[in-house]
């Protein structure tokens, strides 16, 4: 039996399910932002608010930045009791002053901006001498997922990175992007992220509905599709991919 195409799913729902999934790594990068109870600190693409809190328990005072009204209307509700600031705007143009944040994060916004490195010269306008920001992204090209057959893996992976993501690899280019604003990279590390469950990794990277698209593209067939997703659903499954942090510090 064919395969149902997925739905897109809620963009908020997403982006929590996003992070319940990427706990670990998030408690790294809030570690790694060293909070003190006198810092200014923002989260650009904040989204719904996930990680303000978090933030709010360390900091004097927390902004988050989102381009999406709703994103910003959610964030508002869920730390409307919190010491934090959520403003509408964009990363490429933050609506803050210069050298006005001393701990800044950046967490998988980058693929999806228009210019990833004009945002990381915002970043680095907006940064205190001597703060401190954390970046991270995954590299998609690094996505290897099992079962199913190599040639459709490899096939539906690459029609991702062709027509879906606007900027795939930028994981990998973080440190010499960051060095190029004029930001001081203090460490590059990388975490391999596991999915085990299918469920959980077809909401989460989007394969079914991905496998969809790239048929109508031409990539694969609809029978190659159709086997590929029941396989990854029989399992056992495994889905990995490479997610870069990178520790930059502004002069």
């Amino acid at each position: 039996m064919a395969t149902q195409p997925a739905t897109i799913p809620d963009p908020i729902t997403y982006l929590d399910h996003a992070a319940a999934a990427g706990r670990a790594y998030k408690q790294r990068l809030l570690d790694a932002l060293d909070l003190r109870p006198e810092h200014v600190a923002l989260d650009i693409g904040c989204g719904p608010g996930t990680d303000l809190p978090a933030m709010a328990e360390r900091a004097a005072e927390v902004i988050g930045v989102d381009v999406d009204p709703a994103m910003v209307d959610e964030a508002r509700r869920r730390t409307a009791h919190l010491r934090v600031d959520v403003r509408e705007g964009d990363a490429h143009a933050l609506p803050l002053p210069d050298r006005g944040v001393d701990r800044a994060r950046v967490d998988r916004v980058l693929h999806q901006v228009a210019d990833p490195a004009a945002v990381l010269v915002e970043l680095r306008r907006v940064l205190r001498p001597g703060g401190r920001a954390v970046l991270a992204q995954p590299d998609w090209e690094t996505l290897a997922i099992d079962p199913g057959a190599v040639a459709t893996n490899l096939a539906v992976n690459r029609f991702v990175c062709d027509r879906v993501m606007l900027h795939p690899v930028v994981g990998r280019q973080l440190a010499r992007l960051a060095t190029t604003a004029g930001l001081t990279v203090t460490s590059i590390e990388g975490d391999v992220q596991l999915l085990h469950d299918f469920d959980t990794a077809d909401e989460l990277l989007g394969l079914t509905r991905n496998a969809h698209r790239a048929v109508h593209a031409g990539r694969i067939t609809r029978p190659a599709a159709d086997t590929w997703l029941a396989e990854l659903a029989e399992g056992p499954f495994l889905a990995a991919f490479t997610l870069f942090r990178v520790t930059v510090s502004a002069g």
